[in-house]
């Protein structure tokens, strides 16, 4: 099939046209460094996009009809915006395979983010998030979630059915601890957890069960020193460990 793509890329926002939102054609919008301050409603038109790039704007908040841009299947970014919340309505982006929150100011993450089965990356990073909604645990074609600066503590337990998951990146919260919820996940190959307060690592760590495809465990910036025996286990395993 053939994109449509209408780039604007750069453009000031008096330069975007507003029939933008009338063209029901397009399979590509970029609308990334425009400047613009808000999407209006008439972006549910758009039904036949499969790429929405809103990044590097000012937009503050998100109207519901984007959610019923179901044809979206490749990416969304939202990134470096100033929005504080997103709307539940995005759930129904069920078929979208990559997600960019990143760089915005999201204190909460909404429930109906865990209807997006479809998403194989997540990335949330530089936001406001203490905590995350149990219904993460449902992105089970999840395969990379990226959390960096942010002040979590802790993981909700259903992360235990990510089982799709390889990369996790947790680089400057405030875990105390590694999170028991990690262990057993098949396909981990590398786990971030730089810049914590992780004091003491777990006994569950030297299991060849728990976290068995392992490749790279990062715990530099923490007030945290392995044990040989564990490090001796974790190498046998072909883990490298960072501290």
């Amino acid at each position: 099939m053939t994109d449509t793509i209408l780039n604007l890329w750069r453009r000031h926002p008096d330069a975007v046209p507003a029939d933008v939102w009338d063209r029901t054609d397009l399979t590509v919008l970029i609308l990334a460094e425009t400047g613009i301050t808000e999407v209006p409603a008439a972006i549910g038109r758009l039904r036949r996009l499969r790429t929405l790039d809103l990044g590097h704007n000012r937009i503050a908040a998100l109207p519901e009809e984007i959610g019923g841009l179901t044809g979206l299947t490749d990416f969304l970014y939202l990134h470096d915006n100033a929005l504080t919340a997103l709307p539940a309505a995005l759930g129904g982006l069920t078929a979208l395979r990559y997600l960019n929150i990143g760089e915005n100011r999201i204190a909460e993450l909404p429930d109906a983010l865990g209807a997006m089965a479809g998403l194989v990356e997540l990335r949330a990073q530089h936001n406001a998030l203490t905590a995350l909604p149990g219904s993460l645990g449902g992105l089970h074609a999840l395969r990379e979630l990226w959390l960096r600066g942010n002040t979590l503590t802790a993981l909700p337990d259903s992360f235990a059915g990510l089982a799709e998951l390889r990369e996790l990146e947790l680089r400057e919260n405030a875990f105390p601890e590694v999170p028991a919820v990690l262990a057993g996940l098949p396909r981990l190959r590398r786990l971030d957890l730089r810049g914590n307060r992780i004091t003491g690592l777990p006994d569950w760590l030297a299991d060849p069960a728990a976290l068995p495809a392992l490749e790279k465990l990062d715990l530099r910036w923490n007030a945290v020193e392995p044990a040989p025996a564990l490090l001796s286990a974790l190498a046998a395993r072909g883990c490298v460990v960072l501290h």
